[in-house]
């Protein structure tokens, strides 16, 4: 057997991505720190509307995502928490996030209280959408520019041309 070739893996502990079921990121997150893995779910504020009330609440900032900070021999205990599915991998290893990634997000958190993940593929212009929620809650209109957070659009159905800024959390891209 030949000695020069093996290497043993390192107990140096690594931030990986676990990918999760449907709504257990917070569940994971409790359930990892109770077998003493360090887990992190970031999660935002969000004020959530019911017929009756109000109320804020926390949803994690990466939907089915939960960051584990583990070396090689907790990989188990991880696969084996319920609800984890499955490592993120990266050309066929497991992604690892630099340490400096994960503070960033943290302080990012603890610093501005509204940050929110918004995917740059949601809307785009010529897109029909439908306004979810707002002063134009329910109303359908055309997407003419997309502005940060905000997009540009027209009501065309209110029997003249109203232009308005609408957030593109409140929007729901319409497929024909």
């Amino acid at each position: 057997m030949e000695k020069g070739n093996y290497q043993r893996p390192s107990l140096e502990k690594k931030w990986l991505v676990v990918y999760t079921r449907p709504r257990w990121e917070k569940k994971i997150e409790q359930l990892l720190t109770d077998q003493g893995i360090t887990a992190f779910c970031p999660t935002q504020k969000v004020e959530s509307q019911w017929a009756d009330r109000k109320k804020i609440v926390h949803l994690p900032l990466f939907s089915s995502y939960v960051f584990v900070h583990i070396n090689y021999k907790e990989d188990h205990l991880v696969r084996q928490t319920l609800g984890v599915l499955s490592f993120i991998h990266y050309q066929g290893k497991p992604a690892v996030v630099r340490d400096s990634e994960i503070e960033q997000i943290k302080h990012y958190l603890q610093t501005y209280g509204d940050i929110e993940v918004v995917s740059l593929q949601d809307v785009a212009p010529g897109d029909r959408v439908s306004v979810k929620g707002g002063a134009f809650h329910d109303q359908q209109g055309k997407v003419v520019e997309v502005q940060g957070k905000s997009v540009l659009m027209v009501f065309d159905n209110l029997q003249c041309a109203l232009v308005t800024k609408v957030e593109r959390m409140n929007l729901t891209v319409i497929k024909d």
